[in-house]
């Protein structure tokens, strides 16, 4: 394993359906695949296509194009040493080849919700429009009848607030294309390997467990029945090329991340047949897999389709944002450069725009003008220090280009309330209220994508309960769960950012009831016993078995940072709360909403509110450490642990703590917590501290809150190192942070953690939307 680049690619649909696999092609996780389909969007995610295990036959000689880990850890084929360069922008591609051929492979995946104008969640593009419901045809006797029925959309959703589009469509596929040069004609043979289970799990064949085919003109039809039960239709069809049925299984696929996780790491993928395609130089041939049935009457799949298919992803994303790639995209190519190979061309480009030496490591940034160029014929770098020591980003298509697309992909479309939600994080998170409302102003505020910002918010503000902010939406038929102190307060935290940037005071107006009946929760007391204390004005919990700050892993009925009694980053958020109510309150008594005597009385009440609370904030000072106390627990006892949660304190819009209190706090943070990647969750020092996470489930949940590395965190650093340090440099520098998002983990995204011990070793989800929303708020 340690000669395959397991570095990973992602590519999404805006409806919680995605594919991903690394740059090697080796599938080493449970969430490898090329079409996982959220039927349910954005839940039910279920792989249905694999992979295509490919060979090129020329003159008799066959190349496996393929790699394979089995489960007694041989690697067969290996396809990943004809491998010659990949390239992650636009869209991934692979160029495997030899002296006299060569051949790419590139993939897409349209964006798949048609019909979304005015929900700040994208463009429906003109490719998709009127195809985005396929057949959804009929089952009986295990066979396929073709009819003209759409797919089902979700029943029944649960409206939001104004929803301008009750019923769009749904349309999950992935086009692949692949374009042979060489000298001679050549045959490609393209195995289907396919499947039909949840995304969490591992596929087993059984007797049980049957896929059913029916062969059509250029394209197949398949369905698993497993157990009598009939699952997802689906199809693949082609340009050219001759299809062979050919049904087998191939067992023990060994998924060596999950191996380290300690999780279930074999596979059995079924294979219902193969195609064939001659292919002379310059051929091209383009496949798709979509979720459906066939229509009676298709669309045309020809060999323009892929490439229509990028141009109208490039140009959904240059409406949202407002930019232009020319329809090209800023190319990010890894490959293996050592002297004296590669053209002259490519080597002085690739040394004017990153200033390497001929010995530095192989990848990097490579300027427009290679979009073009012939990929040298060497192998693709592999190791996780194979990156260069210095970038230059091109500046037609710079960073903040890409940070922006990156972020697009967390932007989904949630059936069960017919809105916009986002998705924590790949490949395993769904949308959580806490961290939605933390990565909003990255996401949608600083880009100024406002209507998503207000769609997200309302829906929030829709499902207010009992003074609380779902932190995790159902599916169909579901109720939302309140197991967060902190999301109803990041709502008013987060509404208020956008109306700073936006001055959009009738939405104000709309959700002050939403505000209210948060404040009346908290003062008079809620669930899990979250009230203020009428002692001190701070805002308290007691209820044994949950977690309900950030910090929330609970291993059976024990969670590992409980935080029972007041948590000091929550009496920050209640703080800064107030001071946004009375604010509002003076405002809307001047705008006449309501009774503008009452407003004021109001507004009058909450700022003596946030006074008393200013003064009753100073119990979490601890003058000995020079650090504020990270809870004060029922009994009244003092938490002096060194957490990120006083950075959280001091970063708010409204902040209740001195100038020299902040600097203090700061610099410990800064010599006991900052890593090149984010602030760590604990200090190495204490006796608590786990340096490393690894190992099985609970070994990582016990250390993913004790030393782990966040790196959403150093967004809150950087806000409060601007408010209490002004003058002085940031002491941060962002090249390793910008060298993990082109170079490595997810190629073109940002992990959601690292180890707190150096080299601080990207771990969990390999894109995280509230690591990337905190970058974009600090790179432009």
């Amino acid at each position: 394993m340690s000669d395959l680049d397991t570095r990973e690619w992602l590519l999404t649909n805006g409806l919680g359906s995605f594919a991903s696999g690394t740059v090697s092609d080796v599938r080493t996780r449970t969430y490898h695949g090329w079409l996982f389909a959220a039927t349910n969007p954005p839940s039910g995610r279920t792989l249905l296509f694999s992979h295509l295990e490919a060979s090129l036959e020329i003159l008799g000689r066959v190349v496996a194009l393929g790699t394979n880990v089995w489960g007694n850890g041989q690697i067969e084929r290996t396809g990943y040493e004809q491998l010659r360069c990949f390239d992650i922008n636009p869209v991934p591609k692979w160029t495997w080849g030899q002296d006299n051929w060569q051949l790419t492979r590139q993939l897409v995946m349209p964006y798949g919700l048609v019909g979304t104008e005015g929900w700040g969640l994208g463009i429906g593009d003109e490719g998709t429009q009127g195809q985005g419901s396929r057949g959804a045809g009929e089952q009986g006797q295990g066979r396929i009848i073709y009819n003209q029925c759409p797919m089902p959309t979700p029943q029944s959703p649960v409206p939001s607030p104004q929803s301008p589009v009750p019923n769009p469509q749904f349309c999950h596929r992935i086009l692949i294309q692949y374009r042979y040069e060489g000298t001679e004609t050549a045959i490609l043979r393209l195995r289907l390997l396919i499947a039909e289970r949840d995304f969490h799990h591992q596929q087993t064949a059984s007797q049980e467990l049957q896929f059913s085919q029916l062969l059509g003109e250029q394209q197949v039809c398949l369905q698993a029945i497993n157990s009598g039960r009939f699952g997802i239709p689906w199809h693949l069809r082609w340009t050219q090329g001759n299809y062979q049925p050919d049904a087998v299984w191939y067992w023990d696929y060994r998924l060596s991340e999950e191996t380290k996780r300690g999780l279930g790491d074999k596979e059995d993928l079924h294979s219902p047949g193969y195609l064939i395609v001659t292919l002379q130089p310059g051929d091209t041939v383009t496949l798709e897999a979509r979720v459906g049935f066939p229509d009676s009457v298709p669309d045309v799949l020809t060999v323009k389709t892929f490439a229509e298919a990028v141009e109208a992803e490039q140009e959904r994303l240059s409406q949202i944002f407002g930019w232009r790639e020319g329809g090209r995209g800023a190319a990010l190519r890894l490959r293996s450069v050592t002297e004296g190979q590669g053209s002259r061309g490519d080597k002085e480009d690739k040394e004017e725009l990153l200033k390497i030496s001929p010995l530095s490591p192989p990848s990097f940034l490579s300027p427009l003008s290679l979009l073009h160029a012939q990929c040298p014929m060497t192998p693709v770098a592999s190791s996780r220090q194979s990156r260069p020591t210095h970038w230059l980003p091109n500046a037609q298509f710079p960073i903040w280009q890409q940070l922006l697309k990156a972020s697009d992909r967390f932007i989904v479309y949630r059936a069960s309330i017919a809105g916009p939600t986002v998705i924590a994080g790949y490949h395993w998170f769904n949308d959580w209220g806490r961290d939605t409302l933390i990565a909003l102003p990255g996401l949608a505020l600083v880009p100024q994508r406002f209507d998503l910002a207000k769609g997200v918010l309302r829906t929030l503000g829709h499902y207010c309960r009992h003074g609380l902010i779902a932190n995790a939406f159902p599916d169909l038929n579901g109720e939302p769960i309140y197991n967060s102190i902190d999301a109803a307060l990041w709502w008013i935290e987060t509404l208020g950012l956008y109306l700073e940037a936006t001055q959009d005071w009738d939405f104000l107006a709309e959700q002050f009831p939403v505000v209210q009946q948060i404040y009346k929760a908290f003062v008079g007391g809620t669930h899990f016993n979250i009230q203020v204390d009428a002692t001190d004005g701070l805002v308290s919990w007691d209820a044994r078995g949950v977690a309900l700050t950030w910090m929330d892993v609970v291993i059976g009925t024990h969670p590992v940072t409980p935080r029972y009694g007041k948590p000091v980053e929550i009496n920050a958020l209640w703080y800064s709360a107030l001071c946004w109510l009375s604010q509002w309150a003076e405002r809307l008594s001047q705008m006449e909403y309501g009774s503008p005597v009452r407003l004021t009385k109001q507004a009058q009440r909450y700022a003596n509110q946030a006074q008393h609370m200013k003064t009753s904030l100073q119990k979490f000072w601890n003058p000995q450490l020079g650090y504020l106390y990270d809870t004060i627990e029922p009994d009244d006892r003092r938490n002096f642990q060194i957490r990120p949660n006083a950075v959280l304190a001091l970063s708010l819009h409204h902040c209740g703590f001195s100038e020299q209190q902040g600097c203090q706090i700061l610099d410990l943070a800064t010599t006991s917590l900052l890593t090149p990647y984010g602030l760590r969750s604990l200090d190495p020092g204490d006796p608590e501290y786990k340096g490393k996470y690894e190992g099985n489930q609970q070994q990582r949940d016990r250390a993913y809150h004790q030393g782990t590395v966040w790196t959403w965190l150093i967004g809150p650093y950087i806000r409060a190192w601007q408010r209490f340090y002004p003058q002085q440099s940031l002491p941060f520098d962002w090249q390793p942070l910008l060298d993990h998002f082109f170079f490595d983990a997810c190629l073109g995204s940002i992990s959601e953690i690292f180890d707190g011990d150096s080299p601080h070793t990207p771990r969990g989800a390999i894109a995280q939307a509230w690591s990337v929303a905190e970058v974009i708020r600090y790179i432009k």
